[in-house]
């Protein structure tokens, strides 16, 4: 199936990598299938693109490259909905804003994408979560170091 991307251009994509987002995402609700697209020359992020609008995709990004200790429990009706059986199963992504300069990009570290990485299903998850930010830093701020001076 050729589809028309926001980012790539004509991408040529198997019927089966199609993800069905059965409620659609939140602003998006009538957008319910997409397709992941890597970007060629860089393996941190992916375009999850609207099969339907070809100008609708988001950058996204597996959040723990930047957040070692991102962690949540998913609520059981997203478990029932998405028929998780075991968490091998699951693939989380956030979405990213792209900033210039790029160090000021953000990640949505409040509503990860959970996708059903065998049946294709997938839902944005809200989490009640108050440590986690809609706009968390690309990158986890670095604690500054204080360099002492040695005495020669």
């Amino acid at each position: 199936m050729l589809i028309k991307t926001k980012y790539l251009g004509d991408v040529e994509i198997e019927q089966e990598k199609i993800i069905q987002f059965p409620e659609g995402l939140p602003g998006f609700q009538d957008e319910k299938m997409f397709v992941l697209l890597n970007i060629p020359g860089n393996e941190m992020f992916q375009a999850l693109q609207s099969i339907c609008t070809p100008m609708l995709a988001f950058i996204i990004t597996n959040p723990y490259q930047f957040y070692k200790d991102y962690t949540f429990d998913l609520v059981p009706s997203i478990v029932e909905k998405l028929h998780i059986q075991k968490p091998e199963d699951v693939a989380v992504y956030t979405i990213v804003t792209i900033k210039d300069p790029f160090h000021n990009s953000t990640i949505n570290l409040k509503a990860p994408l959970i996708i059903h990485s065998k049946n294709k299903q997938g839902k944005q998850y809200i989490l009640s979560k108050e440590e986690y930010s809609a706009k968390a830093p690309i990158a986890p701020t670095k604690s500054k170091v204080r360099k002492e001076r040695k005495e020669c």
